[in-house]
């Protein structure tokens, strides 16, 4: 996987920064989420998984995407159970 620099509002070069793949998703480093009453909401982290805090403003350095957005799998997923 190729990742691309998009920003970062950092000024030692830690978090928050987001980087662009080469298949189409986003890779962000932020702040690990460590409040409890966060974490309860959250719910249970798979293995490899990690629930991170990205400010909203970090957002502004994506590039409008060229191709329009594909449907999620749990959408796609959805309508499939419905027969659609």
């Amino acid at each position: 996987m190729r990742v691309t620099f998009l920003g970062t509002t950092s000024q030692n070069g830690g978090s928050p920064t987001l980087w662009m793949t080469d298949r189409g998703s986003l890779v962000v480093r932020g702040y690990l989420v460590t409040d409890p009453e966060a974490l309860a909401g959250l719910g249970e982290v798979p293995p490899g998984e990690a629930d991170v805090e990205v400010p909203l403003g970090l957002l502004g350095f994506y590039p409008e995407p060229a191709v329009p957005a594909v449907t999620t799998t749990a959408a796609a997923g959805e309508g499939a159970e419905e027969g659609c």
